[in-house]
């Protein structure tokens, strides 16, 4: 053995001396000492002896660390599903609809014309792009558990379950459900009160934490107006008041036992009751600095500081992800009874880590080229990525920068179609973006923002895209397919195949027409209309794409003389030469800006050839006055939100529009582009759709005030606002009192005018002296009003003023959203009716009884008020409006059930104006007039050239 190696001592027979501490005494207190430590050393010893092992719990419920068993458990189970990447649910395949309520019957809807949503079998990608392989289909479509199963054609009814529901379509267009990819509906309920107003927790500038579906009111009767406009699933997104809003939630419009549902609530209305994504809302630009930013306070106060913003915020879910993944893999790795800790978990920032793990669908609302870079920059430095840029603006311009972001898919663009101007960032922006975008393979969805548009008419915004450009197949994906695959519900929702979910919407014209309304709705396979009010229209003819369509313009060429052939169609107040109105095709001539000749014109169009005057021939040309825009405020403002290009507020002032006019402006250009070569405007009380002092008459086309020609009428009306607005002003706290602070001034100005006290040169232009000729009836009184009972007070106050002179107050209402409710009194007084918007959505109190159209309710406004003989016309609520003047009347030509013919449809937007203000009309004969291809009443018009009175002609 050896020795030297540790074993066993040598053994010796004599005995080693002892050690030298057992020689030497030891003194007491250290062996108390001594004999202290041993024990204590023995007691630890007999604890370690007692102590289970290190891997075993203490009990079954505590480990070591004294941590819950569970809790470690539950945690791990977590790390599972922090690290699942959610897939897009499927369709194809299911039995049943996760949504669908036992006992619905199936239904058959038979004899449509189907738009399937993708091109046919074997088109390649390429070609798809380019609209090739789409077609209407004729088809049966057989909806059962809350699915498509069949789309064939002539399903036998005999083949079907008892009991199944059938639908005749009648060779009506049947489409997927539209799908409003943006909308606050449900958190941002109409009509609008302070205390339901749930769209902005404005409590910090970075809420990623905060719900929509906390705020979600299920019974907003606006959700059923949106509905009837054809929308069966809405993104509801927090608002843009702050860089990070929060979760945002898609949801079905079925409501309730009224709609089929076994429950009123929020859950019941998910359009994914397995929840497999989760979607979220963020912001850039204006918002948030100007919500949040206080000098020396607190931030953000520019975009620098939005940028910072967002960098924390996503630093801090960063490190949280971090810390969860580095706790996942150690229990992974050594079990979770070893864990010293519990899964790193904070409310916080769950669900901004969630984002960044690429569990949730991110919108980010941004405008303009700064931010939209800084955004596709965040994303690469902190790898997550956006389903779209929502208002986007400015995307068009910057197709790279999409491009760029993270994650290799660019994000989608949900736009408006022509909505701008409202503030800086809207200020670039071009309405043909949508054509813009799609040329350069990026994808345009179109949006209501609802109640900034009216989500009810979300496919209309679809049908500008179409007349701006984008193909007729890309404008119908824009508000179903596409927003479909950006929410994850491409498997599901936006087409029509079996598989997919039963929201089916009939139309009764083309979808991307004008006036395009429901005949039915169904969600999850069930009809949510038991007696829909069906409009009277033909069978439709579907718009076939053209060439033609998607050809962009931008700039027109003046010429001061031109000829125009192949007009069909002459709706403007002109005398026809040559031949009767009944004959196929017309030429129009034009001599230095004036119309010459419109008709046959032969000899005209021969010397004009001769002359080597440029011939344009048209196809399907229709010849028009031009339109007249009232109410809006171009002509005073450039840019709504920027004082520095307002006119300003004129509360407790009495002022004249022309004394602040400004020329020159994008949004007259654009007026004057899409043939609205007149406006009158008056000075507003404290915002849009308020009105105070005396309006103008001016040429939009015009850029020198001073111009010969350039304003055609200085003080055209006297406009007051009697809405809520109205008790902002100094002395009317009330309506009540606004009401007889009116009565009060007109009868003061009867007792001058009876007096007939001289006036002062100071006083001409004086409140007192307008209400003068107010009171004797030579110039016109324009009260901005919605609500009925206010109405019916102004008509009081007419009849009041009227008793105690000899003349008649020549009376208008701007507004008029419940003017329907005293149609007959208004026709009995001869008041004239400007309804703007036309098509009212309740957004405010005194508009809450607004008719909202056809499947709710037979007819509108404009229907009631024609039916009983008030003279009415379109006006604008809101100054971007100007490019849809023509549409407007379309919708009321289309809807109308025949009482308007296309003359007197136009009439809404041009003479009927001059009409209701007893004012003289600059017309054709003065250079106002307008050549379209194709009827301006419809979505493909083109305008071709633009007379603006200033004798040239604009040739696009």
């Amino acid at each position: 053995m050896d020795e030297k190696g540790g074993g066993l001592p040598p053994y010796t027979a004599v005995a080693p001396p002892p050690p030298a501490w057992k020689r030497k005494k030891m003194r007491r207190s250290r062996g108390l000492k001594f004999l202290a430590v041993a024990c204590m050393g023995f007691i630890a010893y007999a604890q370690w002896r007692q102590l289970p092992s290190r891997s075993e719990p203490v009990n079954g419920n505590v480990t070591v660390h004294g941590l819950s068993v569970q809790r470690l458990h539950d945690d791990l189970t977590t790390c599972s599903k922090l690290r699942q990447k959610p897939q897009d649910p499927l369709g194809e395949g299911r039995e049943k609809n996760a949504r669908y309520i036992d006992g619905h019957a199936p239904t058959l809807i038979k004899n449509a014309t189907v738009w399937v949503g993708e091109p046919a079998k074997g088109t390649s990608a390429a070609d798809a792009r380019k609209g090739k392989g789409y077609s209407w289909i004729k088809a049966d479509v057989y909806l059962e558990y809350g699915l498509i199963k069949k789309v064939e054609s002539d399903i036998a009814a005999s083949s079907l379950p008892k009991g199944t529901h059938v639908f005749d379509a009648k060779g009506r267009p049947l489409t997927a459900g539209i799908i409003d990819m943006h909308s606050h509906a449900g958190v941002d309920s109409l009509p609008s009160l302070d205390g339901n107003e749930d769209t902005n927790e404005l409590s910090a500038d970075i809420t990623p934490f905060v719900r929509s579906i906390d705020g979600i009111q299920p019974n907003d009767h606006q959700i059923q107006v949106i509905k009837s406009g054809g929308v069966t699933t809405s993104l509801v997104l927090p608002g843009s008041g702050n860089n990070m809003g929060g979760e945002a939630y898609a949801i079905k419009l079925a409501v309730g036992k009224p709609d089929g549902r076994n429950e009123t609530s929020a859950a019941d209305m998910l359009a994914d009751p397995e929840r497999n994504w989760r979607f979220m809302k963020m912001a850039c630009g204006e918002n948030a600095k100007r919500v949040y930013g206080r000098v020396g306070e607190q931030g953000p106060t520019s975009r620098m500081g939005e940028s910072w913003e967002f960098r924390h915020a996503f630093e801090q879910a960063s490190k949280l992800v971090r810390d969860q993944d580095d706790w996942c893999d150690a229990a992974t790795a050594v079990g979770v009874q070893n864990m010293k800790g519990y899964l790193p978990q904070e409310l916080k920032w769950e669900s901004l880590g969630a984002l960044l793990r690429g569990q949730i669908h991110l919108n980010t609302h941004c405008y303009t080229i700064p931010d939209l870079e800084a955004f596709v920059d965040h994303t690469n430095e902190f790898k997550f990525k956006v389903r779209a840029f929502h208002h986007a603006h400015q995307t068009y311009l910057v197709p790279e920068i999409l491009k760029r972001a993270y994650g290799g898919d660019p994000p989608a663009s949900a736009i408006f179609a022509d909505n701008m101007y409202y503030k800086a960032e809207s200020y670039v922006g071009s309405e043909f973006a949508g054509k813009y975008l799609w040329d350069n393979d990026l994808t345009p969805i179109y949006v209501s923002d609802n109640p900034v548009l009216n989500a009810q008419h979300v496919l209309f915004e679809a049908a500008k895209g179409h007349k701006y450009g984008l193909p007729y197949h890309a404008a119908l994906a824009s508000v179903t397919t596409a927003p479909a695959e950006r929410l994850g519900f491409g498997n599901r929702l936006g087409k029509i195949k079996p598989g997919f979910d039963a929201d089916v919407v009939v139309w009764d014209s083309d979808p991307l027409e004008v006036g395009a309304t429901p005949v039915q709705v169904w969600i999850d396979g069930t009809a949510q209309y038991e007696h829909p009010i069906v409009l009277n229209k033909t069978v439709p003819k579907l718009i076939l794409s053209e060439e033609s369509t998607s050809a962009i313009v931008e700039e027109p060429v003046d010429m001061d003389s031109v000829v125009f052939t192949g007009i069909t169609n002459v709706l403007g107040d002109v005398e026809v030469q040559g031949g009767s109105k009944d004959a196929k095709s017309y030429s129009a001539v034009i001599r230095n800006g004036k119309v010459t000749c419109v008709g046959a014109c032969a000899e005209e169009v021969r010397m004009a050839s001769t002359s080597k005057i440029p011939v344009i021939e048209l196809k399907d040309g229709h010849f028009t006055g031009s339109f007249t825009a009232f109410g809006s405020q171009i002509g005073l403002n450039a840019i709504d939100a920027e004082d520095s290009t307002d006119n300003g507020d004129n509360v407790n002032v009495f002022t004249r529009a022309e004394d602040g006019l400004t020329l020159d402006t994008k949004k007259l250009h654009a007026a004057y582009k899409y043939g609205v070569t007149k406006a009158i405007t008056a000075p507003k009380f404290n915002g849009g759709q308020t009105h105070h002092g005396t309006s103008v008459g001016f040429l939009t086309g015009a850029t020198n005030p001073l111009a010969n020609g350039t304003i055609f009428a200085s003080d055209v009306a006297v406009h007051y606002s009697l809405n809520p607005d109205a008790k902002e002003a100094e002395g009317t706290p009330s309506l009540s009192a606004a009401v007889g602070a009116l009565r009060r001034k007109l009868l003061q100005a009867a007792t001058k005018l009876k007096k007939n006290e001289t006036i002062e040169p100071a006083d001409l232009y004086s409140e007192s002296t307008f209400l003068q000729k107010v009171v004797n009836g030579s110039l016109p009184l324009v009260l901005t009003i919605h609500n009925a009972d206010i109405i019916a007070a102004a008509l009081r106050v007419k009849k009041d003023v009227e008793s105690l002179t000899s003349s008649k107050i020549h009376l208008a209402i701007f507004g008029g959203a419940e003017s329907h409710l005293v149609a007959e009194e208004l026709a009995a007084a001869q008041v004239g009716v400007v309804l703007a918007p036309l098509q009212s959505f309740a957004t405010s109190w005194d508009q809450r009884r607004a008719l909202s159209g056809a499947p709710l309710t037979n007819g509108t406004a404009i229907d009631v008020l024609l039916d009983a003989g008030v003279t009415t016309a379109i006006g604008l609520e809101e100054d971007w409006l100007v490019r849809d003047l023509g549409l407007l009347a379309g919708i009321a030509y289309a809807n109308g059930g025949g009482k308007l013919s296309k003359k007197s449809a136009l009439e809404l937007v041009s003479g009927n104006v001059y009409k209701i203000l007893g004012a003289k009309e600059p017309k054709v004969e003065e250079g106002h007039f307008v050549v379209f291809e194709g009827s301006p009443l419809r979505i493909q018009s083109r305008v071709k050239a633009v007379s603006g009175g200033l004798g040239a002609v604009s040739v696009f």
